[in-house]
């Protein structure tokens, strides 16, 4: 698989790519009528296909064949992350997750924020960019910005998780990633955590974790807490 692309609209046998994939596809690739094209819909799934019809704007391709993508590890992983003030450094972590592996993503607002707004469609862009790199076929969920308080106090059946720099000796996270249930892990900003943010993620079911002894960035705390699951949960 040299090439991938990605369309959500799977219908009747057919793929059908939005104007900039297909642009791609046939301005930039050159690509034709006949000619093979592996597509995921990022729910899972990749298609063997063969381009079948092409316009200015748009490009159909006949799916030949449907491939389930094994599953990485079975549990779903969840980083909620406070958004950076430089957003490059944010767009950073989201695309090198998107390679590690992860499922859903809820950026933070919290009291010590360097942030208040995201553009979400900027994101997805990328997601869906290091998705096709990474010849994934699993989009990761992108939720819009959203107060930590009530991040916090949303039911949920995950392991919960939340990493700070705190006082007193906390237990490492990768040697708390056991089992099979889902996991979530708040990320604070540059800031950290209010101490009002800890106690209420605390009530609710969180459990403290450490990413080690060093203060990290928060892109580079998000993306260790990443690794981390991918490499060191027991199942």
């Amino acid at each position: 698989m040299n090439q991938l692309f990605y369309t959500p609209r799977i219908e009747n046998g057919f793929a059908y790519l939005d104007e900039e994939e297909s642009r791609h596809l046939l301005a930039a690739l050159r690509r034709k009528v006949g000619d093979p094209l592996q597509i995921t819909d990022g729910q899972g799934y990749f298609y063997e296909t063969e381009i079948s019809e092409t316009g200015k704007r748009h490009a159909v391709a006949r799916i030949i064949s449907k491939i389930a993508a094994p599953a990485e590890r079975p549990f779903k992983l969840h980083i909620a992350i406070a958004p950076t003030k430089q957003m490059e450094r944010l767009e950073w972590f989201l695309e090198k997750a998107t390679e590690i592996g992860i499922d859903e993503i809820t950026p933070l607002l919290c009291k010590h924020s360097e942030r208040d707004s995201i553009r979400l469609d900027r994101l997805e862009k990328i997601l869906v960019s290091a998705m096709k790199q990474s010849l994934r076929a699993r989009l990761p969920k992108l939720n819009a910005l959203t107060r930590f308080q009530a991040f916090a106090k949303a039911p949920s059946t995950a392991n919960k998780f939340i990493a700070w720099c705190a006082d007193e000796p906390l237990a490492h996270l990768s040697s708390q990633i056991t089992g099979t249930h889902d996991i979530i892990i708040a990320i604070g900003p540059e800031g950290d955590f209010s101490t009002d943010e800890i106690t209420s993620a605390l009530e609710n079911g969180f459990s403290g974790v450490s990413l080690g002894t060093a203060r990290l960035r928060t892109e580079t705390a998000g993306l260790l807490a990443v690794s981390a699951v991918n490499l060191f949960a027991k199942y």
